[in-house]
């Protein structure tokens, strides 16, 4: 299984990005799917989740401002980020869950004036 994603980049304080994560098989094959990030020096921590049935959650942090959706037909999952800060800048990572986690390359997403 591959994931794929794309659409990070730098933009500016109070800017916007969506990446997408493009999975090679069904994500409708997956329990759920989400996004993680990891900063320099920190821990990979959980930004986004949503369930087959399309049942989301967030962190604390990003609520609000994240949004994560997916088009079940392009087998794509995406995370709508706005109102976007520094602290967001990290390497963000597409996650699938099944018996097992399946992880993509990451994306970098730097918020920086």
């Amino acid at each position: 299984v591959e994931l794929v994603e794309s659409g990070g980049g730098l933009v500016q304080p109070g800017g916007s990005l969506r990446l997408s994560c493009a999975a090679s098989r069904s994500i409708l094959s997956f329990d759920s799917m989400g996004w993680y990030r990891q900063a320099p020096g920190k821990q990979r921590e959980s930004v986004a989740r949503i369930t087959s049935a399309g049942s989301t959650n967030y962190a604390d942090s990003v609520k609000g401002r994240f949004t994560i959706s997916k088009d079940n037909a392009k087998n794509t999952v995406y995370l709508q980020m706005n109102s976007l800060k520094p602290e967001d800048t990290a390497v963000y990572y597409c996650n699938g869950r099944g018996h097992i986690d399946y992880w993509g390359q990451g994306t970098q997403v730097t918020v920086s004036s």
